[in-house]
């Protein structure tokens, strides 16, 4: 198994490196949400481009306990796939889809705190917040997710994250903030609500910063992707897409 597993490792943290699509990798590395954290933490190993932040995935609380699973899961997000708003992004038929997010910017040393993170000390270690749209998609030719660690397994399946401009952080309802996200030629719209990540935006950054505190460090202040608040959409039609979170702002991408 340990010898798959790092080659398993090689051929993905190569894919995500060149940009290139493998085969799909053996199931047995999927369906097990820890021996997908394994695999993903060993190709995390591998990619020399400068980390950024972090994204929670698999926030939707439904989905998780239609999974038999007891929290999300995080991976780490890299400078090269950060993007401004108005960036196009390439798509291949193995993209799973596209999903509107908050992200929150903190101060790197929030990883150092030796005191656990609740809802109402984490706000000092806040910089700014806003709207984002990521891109979601495999390393791998395959199509459809069976389990959440089809999703860890592979980077957290983040293919390119589009952030809006930045807001000074100030505390919102982020229980109930209206979001909605648009294909803006045919005027398809996906409407949805922050109170579906994980029941609170910030309880995911919460989680999330109590699981790689002390265990992570970083040089610089970083990013917070928290979960998407219209799950993943479908990319039916390529385009300009426009999502919009209540009191946050828009962010767009194009997508070809």
């Amino acid at each position: 198994m340990g010898t798959e597993l790092q080659k398993t490792a090689k051929k993905l943290s190569n894919a995500f490196i060149r940009g290139k699509l493998i085969s799909p990798i053996n199931r047995k590395f999927c369906n097990s949400s820890k021996q997908a954290n394994i695999l993903r933490s060993l190709c995390e190993e591998q990619i020399k481009s400068e980390i950024v932040g972090f994204k929670a995935g698999g926030t939707g609380k439904a989905m998780l306990k239609k999974w038999g699973e007891k929290e999300p899961f995080f991976a780490s997000i890299y400078k090269r796939n950060l993007l401004k708003s108005n960036s196009r992004v390439k798509i291949n038929k193995y993209n799973l889809g596209i999903e509107l997010e908050v992200f929150f910017y903190l101060k790197k040393s929030i990883l150092l705190s030796k005191n656990k993170m609740t809802e109402k000390n984490i706000g000092k270690y806040i910089i700014s917040m806003g709207p984002c749209i990521e891109v979601v998609g495999y390393r791998q030719k395959k199509r459809g997710l069976k389990t959440l660690g089809d999703l860890i397994s592979d980077f957290g399946a983040n293919v390119k994250f589009i952030n809006g401009s930045k807001k000074k952080y100030k505390k919102l309802n982020f229980a109930n903030l209206k979001t909605e996200l648009m294909h803006v030629k045919s005027g398809s719209k996906t409407q949805g609500n922050t109170k579906s990540v994980y029941d609170s935006p910030i309880k995911s950054l919460v989680w999330l910063i109590n699981k790689i505190r002390r265990r992570k460090s970083i040089n610089k202040n970083f990013y917070v992707f928290t979960g998407s608040t219209v799950g993943v959409v479908p990319i039916k039609y390529k385009g300009l897409f426009s999502g919009n979170i209540e009191k946050l702002g828009k962010v767009k991408t194009r997508i070809s």
